[in-house]
């Protein structure tokens, strides 16, 4: 009888509708927000971390980059949410192979739910803690003399550009997570992969006073793009071309990781 249940229970969770899918979906990430309390630690990693580079990076390279702690806050902070949404979308990877491989995984599949909404549970706790982040971000930054240049709407609009950006990226994240051993090695890949790249960009110091040979990567690396769509949104700038640019790199991030992850998620299960 068991057996017969446990083989069915696949079965059953193709035929479940989209409608209940979400509710599993939700019940899902509802879950893993849940689990913050048993785990605070990962909630000071999105909270004291990206506070820290702030009052780092404001009051002890401020005056020297950029004359004075105030002007290089409006510079750098929109920056600085972008580099934390990047390190953030590794606890997609690191959740997802922790629930791999202590079996939690095959134990959520086993259950009448769609087979989608482990994952999807996953991937919107996630983006809820990124938004949490992104809020506490600019919360901070208000505090130290931060101002929005364009209102409630510029806002939004950064919040929404930036959360879209970052669920795409988190695929690379997904992808890594299930073909690791570990859940370690995700940490690892982030600070090999990502802390590079988001040095190698404008985020903290503008590209002119880079050197010559560096300034053409910079130029061309998506989190410069980034970063510089939400100057445009939050500050003041060009807004158009660098969203657009930043909608595409987005657009092909996902086209390219998402089914590369899934097929990867589905050998692995």
């Amino acid at each position: 009888m068991t057996a017969t249940t446990l083989a069915a229970a696949p079965t059953l969770a193709r035929r479940i509708g989209p409608v209940a899918g979400l509710r599993h979906t939700f019940t899902l990430a509802w879950r893993s927000l849940v689990q913050i309390k048993h785990n605070p630690m990962e909630l000071l990693d999105l909270s004291i971390q990206p506070v820290m580079f702030v009052l780092l990076f404001t009051y002890v390279f401020g005056t020297a980059i950029a004359g004075s702690s105030g002007e290089y806050l409006t510079f750098m902070l929109p920056g600085i949410m972008v580099q934390n949404a990047l390190f953030a979308t590794m606890t997609t990877g690191f959740g997802l192979n922790s629930d791999l491989t202590k079996g939690v995984f095959d134990r959520l599949r086993a259950l009448p739910i769609a087979r989608w909404a482990p994952l999807a549970g996953r991937i919107l706790a996630d983006t809820v803690k990124q938004a949490w982040s992104i809020a506490l971000l600019l919360g901070v930054g208000s505090i130290l003399g931060f101002r929005v240049g364009h209102g409630l709407l510029g806002v939004i609009g950064a919040f929404a550009l930036l959360l879209a950006f970052t669920l795409a990226a988190s695929w690379i994240s997904v992808l890594v997570g299930v073909l690791v051993s570990e859940p370690d090695k995700v940490q690892i890949f982030g600070f090999t992969v990502i802390f590079p790249l988001t040095f190698t960009s404008n985020i903290f110091v503008p590209t002119e006073r880079m050197p010559g040979w560096l300034q053409h990567w910079v130029e061309v690396n998506p989190v410069t793009v980034v970063a510089d769509a939400l100057r445009g949104l939050l500050v003041g700038g060009p807004v158009a071309g660098p969203v657009l640019q930043t909608l595409l790199w987005g657009l092909g991030i996902a086209v390219i990781f998402a089914p590369l992850a899934v097929r990867g998620l589905r050998r692995r299960v």
